[in-house]
């Protein structure tokens, strides 16, 4: 599917440099023999495969996409493989739990929409589909205890998540041993050059290497990446409804990036966007609140366009940022005992000790900037205060 037409390789070594550093947790054997492979002007094959546990692509699948997308920028062959055959199996790479098997039914409906959503992404023209039913449905038993026969049962229990759970008395399934190798048997089917996974599939991503050098194949090189923070703080995941759709409304989006925590704005610049390093240098030197609007307004726009971007901030700011504002603020002087003392002898707040807690739990903050107050806070005059959910004080002197 796709492909229709060829690139010229670049050989660009800013790019290369770029392209093995921006967002990489870990480069297999190694990033100076991968930037070796990549100066050397031969097109490469280059590998993701994803599951379609889901119907929507995430942010948090975007990283490896838009990294795909960088090897196509310097003319190399991209294989998107939709693993509707692994993702019957289902990857307990990150699970605390055995993944319930879904039926072809489910992942035919999931996987329906997922080649509209890459394309939004990566160049169709250059872009290869498969499943991989394609090739893993036609092993026979002998030829997959051959592949079996390549690893050990240690190497699979020595993971840390298969570990953790067996020591914790909990099932682990003959069926998850499967996945490895089914992952790695894919990229001997298209024989990979290098493939594309999060820093959870390292074990997964691994096991073409040995694959591929039983089928007489040079061993693929592994680039991994950070994984990405959903809404709640944990990875971003499917399977725990915490993830940022790039098919979510505009207005959505826009409002799940929001809610994100400051300390992963820089992380969602560089790995979910194409923001040149340097200006994303600039824009985390000033407020926070701003970056985080600057990166929502950026993310609107890759899927969305620049019209629904300016919208979604607008909108955003209209309705969220002065949420609940009353137009009646009461004003508090402030002098310099602090804010804490202030509203408690107003009588906004009851006593030190809520104050305190409000604090603890972030819920004094700063209106216009969505900045968080701490105890001994004197913030500027002039300035709403939000406390709580429906207080509100105006600075004064």
């Amino acid at each position: 599917m796709f492909g229709t037409r060829q690139a010229q390789v670049s050989t660009d070594e800013e790019a290369i440099n770029e392209l093995l550093s921006r967002g990489v947790h870990e480069v297999i054997p190694s990033q100076d023999s991968l930037r070796a492979l990549l100066l050397s002007g031969k097109q490469l094959t280059i590998k993701l495969g994803i599951d379609p546990t889901g119907a929507n692509i995430h942010l948090g699948n975007t990283v490896p996409l838009l990294k795909l997308r960088d090897f196509q920028n310097l003319g190399h062959r991209v294989v998107f493989i939709i693993g509707d055959a692994t993702g019957v199996i289902g990857d307990t790479s990150d699970k605390d739990s055995e993944r319930p098997m879904l039926t072809s039914e489910q992942i035919n409906e999931n996987l329906a929409t997922y080649v509209r959503q890459v394309s939004t992404i990566l160049d169709k023209k250059l872009l290869t589909v498969r499943k991989n039913s394609e090739w893993l449905l036609k092993l026979n038993y002998a030829e997959i205890g051959e592949h079996a026969n390549v690893f050990s049962v240690s190497d699979f229990i020595a993971r840390d998540n298969i570990k953790r759970r067996l020591d914790d008395g909990k099932r682990v399934s003959l069926r998850e041993v499967l996945y490895p190798l089914m992952q790695g048997y894919d990229s001997v089917a298209i024989q990979a050059d290098v493939e594309l996974g999060g820093s959870d599939q390292r074990f997964n991503v691994l096991a073409g290497r040995p694959l591929q050098e039983k089928y007489g194949q040079a061993p693929q090189h592994c680039l991994l990446f950070s994984l990405m923070p959903g809404t709640d703080g944990d990875k971003m995941s499917k399977s725990r409804g915490n993830t940022i759709n790039i098919f979510d409304d505009p207005n959505n989006m826009f409002g799940k990036v929001m809610s994100a925590r400051d300390e992963v704005v820089e992380q969602f610049f560089i790995s979910a966007t194409r923001v040149p390093l340097g200006h994303i240098e600039t824009i985390m030197s000033g407020h926070p609140k701003d970056a985080k609007l600057t990166l929502a307004e950026e993310l609107v726009r890759m899927y969305h366009g620049t019209s629904a971007a300016v919208e979604a901030r607008e909108q955003f700011e209209k309705t969220f940022a002065r949420k609940d504002v009353p137009d009646d603020v009461p004003e508090v002087s402030v002098g310099a005992e602090g804010l804490m003392d202030a509203v408690v002898a107003a009588g906004v707040v009851a006593s030190k000790t809520e104050y305190r807690r409000l604090v603890s739990d972030g819920a004094i903050r700063i209106v216009r900037t969505d900045e968080k107050l701490s105890e001994h806070a004197l913030p500027p005059y002039g300035e709403v205060i939000r406390i709580g959910k429906h207080r509100f004080v105006k600075i004064t002197k």
